[in-house]
């Protein structure tokens, strides 16, 4: 077993000998260079097979069972120079895998094959990750976004590169809840985006988050936190998800261009949903989740509907907006 012959795998080498290798090459080397037969009592297999594999100890041509020891210098050029070559190979198919394999990625993705109707995906970074690998070419995009505003930092992180998106003449429509209008922050976003061309409404009641990306694949989360999301493929149930879900709820939202000013419109249908879930016995935590606002902003919205209406329960606040609603227009 020669040099080049050790030079086939770079991951299998150690940095360093380990004691019992050292020790043992130290002794050929006493030796005159040359071991003691395989067989010896002060030989370990261990130490002799590291010998071998790195290349330091070979087998006496003449006496198979005998080892001689090699150049520690000239073989580590030699490795070097193996070891080089094998890096810029490896780097060269680091290079040309993606290209390589894209047709296989293509099928594996395909809607056609069986079992990828629905893929799931774990983990934020990784559903992150594949969003914008389709965002990189999308031509629509159509997206419901609960749970109230995003932190200030997020927003401004990712305004240029929404904007690069409409530049590349993408159509874009999103649903936020009816509180992102209360947060200057959110209010400035849209109102940039708005002007080069995004859609913007807000829905003042609950509904689930949901992507969907040119009408052929639509993101959707299987835990409520987003951290596990189900792509879907399959294009008859797209297609109920644009037209049933996405454009029903897009028909019933209002038009948000980033104004200050929150139409009255928004706040009444904001605090009939409220009373809606109230006396339908759901919890505060709970309305303020699906509404994405918080507990505050909604005792606050419940308290000054108890004064507007000159009542005193929740009870009498339900049956006054009950009947409100239920007049014909004077």
């Amino acid at each position: 077993m020669n040099v080049r012959e050790q030079s086939g795998s770079v991951s299998g080498w150690q940095r360093s000998l380990s004691a019992e290798a050292r020790s043992l090459y130290l002794a050929v080397i006493r030796q005159e260079g040359r071991s003691l037969r395989k067989d010896d009592d002060q030989i370990t297999a261990d130490a002799l097979d590291e010998l071998l594999s790195l290349g330091l100890l070979v087998p006496d041509a003449d006496e198979p069972e005998v080892f001689v020891a090699v150049d520690p210098a000239q073989l580590s050029a030699s490795l070097s120079s193996a070891w080089q070559r094998q890096a810029l190979d490896l780097l060269a198919r680091a290079v040309t895998l993606p290209t390589d394999l894209s047709e296989l990625a293509e099928a594996f993705h395909s809607p056609g094959q069986s079992g990828g109707q629905i893929e799931y995906v774990r983990g934020k970074a990784l559903i992150n990750q594949r969003l914008q690998q389709f965002a990189t070419e999308m031509e629509e995009a159509l997206a419901m976004q609960p749970g109230g505003p995003r932190p200030p930092e997020v927003l401004a992180a990712g305004v240029e590169g929404d904007l690069d998106i409409l530049r590349r003449g993408a159509t874009m429509r999103t649903i936020y809840h009816a509180s992102t209008r209360y947060h200057q922050p959110t209010r400035d976003y849209v109102a940039t985006l708005a002007s080069a061309g995004w859609q913007f409404r807000t829905l003042d009641e609950p509904y689930t988050r949901l992507i969907i990306i040119d009408r052929r694949i639509a993101v959707m989360p299987v835990v409520e936190d987003m951290s596990h999301a189900a792509f879907i493929h399959d294009q008859s149930v797209i297609k109920f998800l644009v037209e049933e879900v996405f454009e029903r709820n897009w028909g019933r939202a209002l038009e948000f261009d980033g104004d200050r000013t929150v139409p009255q419109e928004v706040v009444s249908r904001l605090r009939q949903t409220i009373i809606d879930l109230l006396l339908a016995g759901t919890n505060h935590r709970v309305i303020a989740r699906r509404l994405g606002i918080s507990e505050r902003t909604l005792a606050r919205h419940i308290a000054e509907m108890r004064e507007d209406h000159n009542v005193d329960s929740l009870f009498q606040l339900g049956y006054v907006l009950g009947r409100a609603s239920q007049s014909p227009p004077g």
